[in-house]
């Protein structure tokens, strides 16, 4: 797989992605988190901009995985990160997560950050695989923290979740 930015010709099928890798969650008792829908294409246009909506492709040169992600408190956050489920268990998610931490450290960025569901095989037990930690309740940056009460305000609190960390 290769990664580079995305283009807005591939907007559709990023959402596409987003609603197949979503799907799984409707087995975990989280239809709503399935349904959910993708970002619009004005909100990735908005992370294409800032040059920070990467795609892994395939050798046909179609996105089979993307992430959206920017700089908050001296971090780079993780917004989104999703496989779609034909390319899933193949290190394609690694792969993006990798490249964004290279991107990170070359613009002066400490640390990954993200946040996820906690009982979800593939969010919190996954990250902590890859090297992120759970950071406390006192240690969330001013901007994690607006993050936070955002996805309350959107209901994502129904279910546990947490922020995590990667040092660089």
């Amino acid at each position: 797989m290769r990664i580079r930015l995305a283009t807005p010709a591939e907007f559709p099928v990023l959402q596409d992605i987003e609603r197949a890798a979503g799907a799984p969650f409707r087995a975990l008792g989280m239809p709503e988190i399935a349904d959910d829908e993708p970002p619009t294409l004005d909100e990735l246009e908005r992370y294409r901009r800032a040059g920070r909506c990467w795609v892994a492709v395939d050798e046909g040169d179609l996105p089979a995985a993307y992430l959206l992600a920017e700089p908050v408190d001296g971090a780079l956050h993780i917004e989104q990160v999703s496989v779609h489920p034909r390319a899933a268990r193949r290190g394609v998610g690694r792969a993006l997560l990798a490249d964004a931490a290279e991107r990170a450290r070359e613009e002066g960025l400490t640390a990954l950050t993200l946040t996820t569901f906690t009982d979800v095989p593939w969010n919190a037990p996954y990250y902590a695989r890859l090297g992120f930690r759970t950071l406390p309740e006192a240690d969330l940056t001013p901007g994690l923290r607006e993050i936070r009460r955002a996805e309350a305000a959107h209901g994502l609190d129904r279910w546990p979740r947490v922020c995590m960390r990667a040092p660089l």
